[in-house]
């Protein structure tokens, strides 16, 4: 018997959603369950076929045991290596190498001192740094986040030169993106499972959290969802990531993607909507249960980037121009395009329920 096991903190309504529907196709040889912890050993597997990992960037001894299992032939969702060293700033790097539209972007060295360092230790850091010279890049207004934060934490919008210092001031020892504002017509959130399904959902920042999954606004044309959907897998194609989200805001017709290092995402029921937790239950589980089945014990069965293999075959980065690496991908239908509102295929209706506790 094959075990898929999700690892979680205090989400609700996705993991019990989850582990219910994997049990209710009665794949052969499969089940899932919550997973469960006593002990973690160097070299010594953890008992699952899968994982899902919905909380390691929380939690530093969850990291470290994923990577144990995963070095024992677990297939961890995500890969708990990548995950670790991938940020915001150097996404932002590779979609541009890959031809994906971002805003201009630099990176800030935290305004204080990190713990156990003096001055004596950025000695080849200029100072000041040439803030025309950052200033005009970006331009203002602007936007001021960590490079590799989330959840809208310690975000700043700034109008000019001097909000921005009065708020650089403030961020301690954040290491902090200053990236151009993007004045959007439009805004889509988009899941990505599997590298290939994928779910274009509208979404308006700006409301309150449990109001961004909005509905009504002016269809959106085929062949802009169409370019936001080829975004979404060449750059978790890169990005090597299984289940993520990536956000776009539309200005003049153009995709630029905002954010798109989210790889434990939203799936709460009451913020996302029934219909979009509907959707991410049933994908999420059918794409488990195909990991489960091929995971083999004692190898690797992680997902690398195309960025990750590019690098070690000492190939050059894939430019815009080139073909992507992975051309064998099937792409999954976006279930949800704003034109199909009311037409959508109605699929098992999977009820949140309360997180059941583990068995001991």
């Amino acid at each position: 018997m094959k075990k898929i096991g999700i690892l979680f903190g205090q989400e609700n309504s996705f993991p019990q959603a989850f582990v219910d529907r994997i049990n209710q196709k009665a794949e052969k040889n499969i089940s899932a369950e919550f997973v469960r912890i006593d002990k973690v050993m160097q070299a010594e597997p953890l008992d699952y076929a899968v994982i899902v990992d919905r909380i390691s960037q929380d939690v530093p001894f969850y990291r470290a045991a994923l990577k144990n299992a995963a070095i024992c032939g677990t297939a961890v969702i995500n890969n708990p290596f990548w995950w670790s060293a991938d940020e915001k700033f150097f996404n932002n790097a590779l979609a541009v190498k890959i031809g994906v539209p971002v805003p201009k972007t630099v990176i800030l060295p935290s305004k204080d001192l990190p713990d156990d360092t003096t001055d004596r230790s950025f000695r080849n850091l200029a100072y000041p740094l040439d803030w025309e010279g950052i200033f005009n890049y970006v331009g203002f207004p602007a936007y001021m986040k960590p490079f590799d934060g989330g959840g809208w934490k310690e975000v700043y919008k700034l109008d000019d030169k001097e909000d921005f210092f009065d708020k650089y001031n403030q961020t301690k020892q954040y290491v902090m993106m200053l990236q151009e504002e993007v004045v959007f017509d439009d805004y889509f959130r988009c899941y990505c499972i599997g590298g290939k399904h994928v779910r274009i959902m509208q979404y308006e920042p700006r409301n309150p959290h449990h109001l961004r999954y909005e509905h009504g606004k002016a269809p959106a044309s085929k062949k802009l969802l169409e370019t936001v959907k080829n975004y979404v897998i060449k750059l978790n194609q890169f990005l090597g990531y299984d289940f993520n989200t990536v956000e776009f805001a539309i200005r003049d017709g153009i995709p630029y993607a905002i954010d798109f290092c989210n790889p434990a995402p939203d799936a709460e029921v009451t913020s996302v909507g029934q219909e979009n937790f509907e959707w991410v239950v049933e994908t999420a589980a059918d794409y488990a249960i195909e990991r489960a089945k091929k995971q083999k014990p004692n190898v690797d069965n992680l997902t690398w980037g195309e960025y990750v293999k590019t690098s070690a075959a000492k190939l050059p980065l894939i430019s815009a121009k080139a073909k992507p690496a992975k051309e064998d991908v099937s792409v999954g239908k976006v279930a949800h395009t704003i034109e199909a509102e009311g037409k959508v295929k109605k699929e098992k209706v999977v009820k949140a329920a309360a997180p059941k506790k583990a068995k001991k």
